[in-house]
């Protein structure tokens, strides 16, 4: 049995399985009219927290898609943004001149959002580049940065489920939920 600080018992609902899945369908829409139908899309999954979000997102997609997944680190164990960047994986293949889309579970901070779009502007010269994020947490920024499409804005709480994590747990929780003080 594994010995966490925080307890599912104590985990209070924020945003439910059904309004995660009626977002996730006017987002796949809005997504889908800003590129032309003609034209494949690149998905980059940031992992870990974005893949239930993006696999679900993506199979609203009627435009051929390919996916490629990064791996950045900003919170480590904390519950809180350490600040530090970790890019774990970035590799990815040649963007240049294609359309491309970051999908990441939150934007809190803005660092990571900031690092993503200014790294594939500058090494990847995409023909398009929009990033969207499940949740929104202005509450929280650091630097001027917003998604072009985003699912919930949140206020400053510690959210689990759906892809989100504490100390590698609770990820799988169908709905949005935190821990309160």
């Amino acid at each position: 049995m594994t010995m966490l600080d925080k307890d599912i018992a104590d985990l209070k609902v924020l945003i439910t399985e059904d309004e995660i899945q009626q977002k996730l369908n006017i987002l796949s829409r809005n997504i889908e009219n800003s590129f032309s139908t003609d034209e494949d899309i690149y998905v980059i999954c940031v992992l870990k927290g974005s893949v239930m979000f993006c696999s679900d997102l993506v199979k609203r997609f009627s435009h051929n898609i390919q996916m490629e997944f990064i791996r950045i680190s900003s919170y480590g164990n904390e519950t809180k943004s350490t600040n530090n960047l970790q890019a774990i994986d970035l590799t990815l293949p040649n963007l240049d001149d294609k359309n491309v889309l970051i999908v990441e579970d939150i934007i809190d901070t803005g660092l990571t959002a900031r690092f993503l779009t200014d790294l594939f502007k500058i090494k990847h010269h995409p023909k398009k580049l929009l990033f969207v994020s499940l949740l929104n947490k202005k509450c929280a920024r650091q630097v001027e940065i917003e998604p072009d499409f985003y699912g919930f804005e949140i206020d400053d709480k510690f959210v689990v489920g759906y892809g989100l994590d504490y100390k590698g747990y609770f990820r799988n929780l169908p709905y949005i939920g935190y821990f309160p003080n």
